[in-house]
C-alpha cells in the first residue's frame, strides 16, 4: 500500500472558520489522512473530536496519526450521511472535506485513478456495495449515459456509453485503463479539453459508485441536527455539483420557509435553521494553489446554528 499522503485543503480558513474551543465538540466528518483532525484535537484540552471515515485505510492511518491525544478523540467507521446514528451529544462544529482523497488517487489498487492500471472498484468502502466493475458492467446504456451526463458533465456521455456497451460485449471491461482508452476512443481528438478524456466519466463512475451526491443531501440535514446554537458547519466542495447542492442546502435551511412564492403568508410553519457566514465561497490562496495544485477546485462554505 502507498504511502497515505493527504494535504489537507483549505486548512488555516477551516480552523479559523471552526472558531475552536478547547472545551468544545467537534466532528471531522471525512477523516482522511487526519489533517485537519490533527489540527482540530491539538487546539481541545477538556473537549472531544469525533473522527468519521467509510474507509478502512484511512481509520487505520488516522488512528496511529491521532493516537497521542488520547480519549480526546473519538474515530467512527461510517458514511457521514449516518453521523445522526453514532453521535448523541450536541456538537460546536461539523467540517466535511467532500470528494475522494489524494492516498485513494494515488493507491492504484482502488481503482479510482485513470493514470493507473488497476481492478475497476472505486469503493470508499470497500467492504460493501456495488463497485465500479459492476456499474461499469451491468448498469443499462441508458442509465450509463445519464450519470455520465449528469455526474461527470459530459458532453460526450451518449457516445461514450455506446463504447462501453459496445466494449463489454466482447468481453467484461475489467480494469481501469481499458476503461480509460475505451471512453477516449469515443472522444474526438478535436474536442477533446487540457485535462485527461477520462476524468469526467472516472468522476461520473465514482459518484455512482458511492452515492456521494445523495450523502451530501442527507449529510447537511444531519449536521445542522447535531449542532449547538452557533455551532457552524463547513463544506469543502471540489467539484460544481457538489458546491450547488451545497449552496442550495444551505440556502433553504436559512430561508426556512418551504411555501410556494405566491402564497400571500406563510402556512408551512418552517424556520430558518442557520445563518450563511460566507455569501461567497472561500477559495485557495496564491500560496497554496502553488504549494498543492489539487485544491485548484477547492471551494469552503460555511453555516451558523441558530
Amino acid at each position: 500500500m502507498a504511502e497515505f499522503h493527504h494535504v489537507s485543503v483549505l486548512h488555516d480558513e477551516c480552523i479559523e472558520g471552526l472558531m475552536i474551543r478547547p472545551d468544545g465538540v467537534y466532528v471531522d466528518a471525512t477523516l482522511g489522512g487526519a489533517g485537519h483532525s490533527s489540527s482540530i484535537a491539538r487546539r481541545l484540552e477538556t473537549g472531544r473530536l469525533y473522527g468519521l471515515d467509510q474507509d478502512d485505510d484511512a481509520l487505520a492511518v488516522a488512528g496511529e496519526r491521532l493516537a497521542p491525544f488520547g480519549q480526546r478523540v473519538r474515530l467512527i467507521k461510517t458514511n457521514f450521511r449516518d453521523m445522526a446514528q453514532h453521535i448523541q451529544e450536541p456538537v460546536d462544529g461539523i467540517l466535511f472535506d467532500l470528494g475522494v482523497s489524494s492516498f485513494q488517487l494515488d493507491e492504484p489498487s482502488r481503482g479510482f485513478s485513470y493514470m493507473h492500471d488497476a481492478t475497476l472498484d472505486m469503493r470508499m468502502d470497500r467492504s460493501a456495495g456495488l463497485s465500479a466493475y459492476d456499474v461499469v458492467n451491468e448498469y443499462s446504456r441508458e442509465e450509463l449515459r445519464r450519470i455520465i451526463a449528469d455526474y461527470g458533465e459530459e458532453r460526450f456521455a451518449g457516445p461514450v456509453a455506446s463504447s462501453i456497451v459496445r466494449a463489454r460485449e466482447q468481453k467484461p471491461i475489467a480494469s481501469t485503463l481499458e476503461l480509460a482508452g475505451i471512453v477516449a476512443s469515443a472522444i474526438p481528438n478535436a474536442k477533446r479539453e487540457k485535462q485527461h478524456p477520462a476524468k469526467r466519466t472516472f468522476q461520473a463512475i465514482r459518484i455512482a459508485v458511492n452515492d456521494e451526491l445523495g450523502a451530501v443531501e442527507q449529510a447537511l440535514s444531519a449536521a445542522v441536527g447535531l449542532l449547538k446554537p452557533g455551532g457552524r458547519v463547513l463544506v469543502i466542495t471540489f467539484h460544481s455539483l457538489e458546491d450547488r447542492i451545497v449552496k442550495s442546502g444551505f440556502k433553504k435551511l436559512a430561508n426556512g420557509c418551504t411555501c410556494p412564492p405566491d402564497f400571500p403568508v406563510c402556512v408551512c410553519g418552517a424556520k430558518p435553521q442557520v445563518k450563511i457566514i460566507t455569501n461567497k465561497p472561500i477559495l485557495p490562496s496564491a500560496q497554496e494553489l502553488e504549494e498543492n495544485p489539487r485544491s485548484r477546485s477547492a471551494k469552503l462554505r460555511i453555516a451558523e446554528k441558530l
